[in-house]
């Protein structure tokens, strides 16, 4: 089943800040007002909105983005099954990466996991609650695969390089805490998504090679 392990803040790292997505407003990022307690000033996730502003717009590496989830590049030529599983994916990995810039939020991820996927994120989350992560990342999507698209139960994977030589962790204390071997590498990994009838939900998550691949 799922893994969330190695590499990524918390993939893997047993003691400084995790690092979920970050939910910003723009063609794909659909946000209502509110603050987190932080200060970051991270708009409240809307799941509606984000729906919305989905169907209006085209897929771009710059609609992706945020100004701290940076995405350089897509694939060309996605078809419309393989865009869906691109804007589930990164709804996921912002969403979780909001969860370690902030401290709080574990909970978003549970609409956007399956349930064996979210407890293995929560077990990471838990002991580290509170702590922070500053900076930002940029991502390269590698690759979109649907697996069985005219099936019920079909399966996706999206692999990716993230470029986390930015990102710097805190304690709840507010310490720097990093640990740049664990944290600040480029991470090649693949994320495996289920179609559950309704919407995709990220199931898996490995890392494939720490600093050889390129974003």
């Amino acid at each position: 089943m799922a893994r969330f392990p190695t590499g990524l803040p918390w993939r893997g790292r047993a003691a400084a800040g995790a690092v979920v997505l970050l939910v910003a407003c723009g063609p794909l990022v659909a946000c209502s007002s509110g603050s987190d307690e932080g200060g970051l000033d991270i708009p409240t996730y809307d799941p509606e909105a984000w729906a919305s502003a989905e169907a209006a717009g085209v897929v771009t590496a710059e609609s992706l983005s945020t100004d701290r989830y940076v995405v350089t590049s897509i694939p060309e030529d996605l078809d419309e099954k393989q865009t869906e599983v691109l804007k589930a994916f990164v709804n996921y990995d912002q969403v979780t990466w909001n969860i370690w810039f902030t401290g709080t939020g574990v909970e978003n991820a549970e609409p956007l996991t399956t349930p064996d996927a979210y407890q293995s994120l929560k077990n990471y989350y838990d002991p580290i609650a509170g702590e922070t992560v500053n900076g930002g990342l940029r991502i390269a999507i590698i690759s979109v695969a649907v697996t069985a698209p005219d099936l019920a139960s079909r399966q996706a994977e999206v692999r990716v390089c993230s470029d986390q030589a930015d990102l710097t962790s805190y304690d709840t204390s507010g310490t720097e805490n990093t640990d740049p071997e664990t944290l600040q590498g480029r991470y090649e990994r693949v994320v495996t998504l289920v179609y559950d009838g309704t919407t995709w939900r990220t199931d898996d998550e490995r890392t494939l090679s720490t600093n050889e691949c390129w974003v």
